[in-house]
This record gives structure tokens, C-alpha cells and sequence, in this order.
């Protein structure tokens, strides 16, 4: 049985460290939302990325 391709392109960006919150610092997302990626469909992923936008947006990383 072969895994299902992703809808959309992985956030991640090779730099994989999850903070305190069980979320990482590269790609805003969380273990959970990481491992479950490959088999997520489109919409759901589309909603992980919609929170990871939120994520960053309130990251002290970010620049307004």
C-alpha cells in the first residue's frame, strides 16, 4: 500500500526544533501536525497552514 501524495508543499524548511509549546521554531507547526502531514488531505492541510500563518504572525521572529 502506498502512502498518499500531499496536496501542498510541506511549510517546512529544514530547520526542526519544536519549543516549549511542542511547536517548531522553522515551520510553525506542531509535532503532531509534522507527523500527520503525509496523510493529511488538501483541506487539511490547507487548515494547518492557516494556523501556522497565525503562529508566525505572533512569533517574536517575525517583523511587522
Amino acid at each position: 500500500m502506498t502512502k498518499p501524495k500531499p496536496q501542498l508543499k510541506s511549510p517546512c524548511v529544514n530547520l526542526c526544533l519544536l519549543n516549549d509549546d511542542d511547536v517548531c521554531v522553522g515551520c510553525y507547526r506542531t509535532g503532531k501536525e509534522i507527523s500527520q502531514w503525509g496523510s493529511m488531505n488538501k483541506a487539511s492541510q490547507q487548515a494547518v497552514m492557516k494556523k501556522v500563518r497565525e503562529r508566525e504572525a505572533k512569533s517574536q521572529f517575525v517583523s511587522e
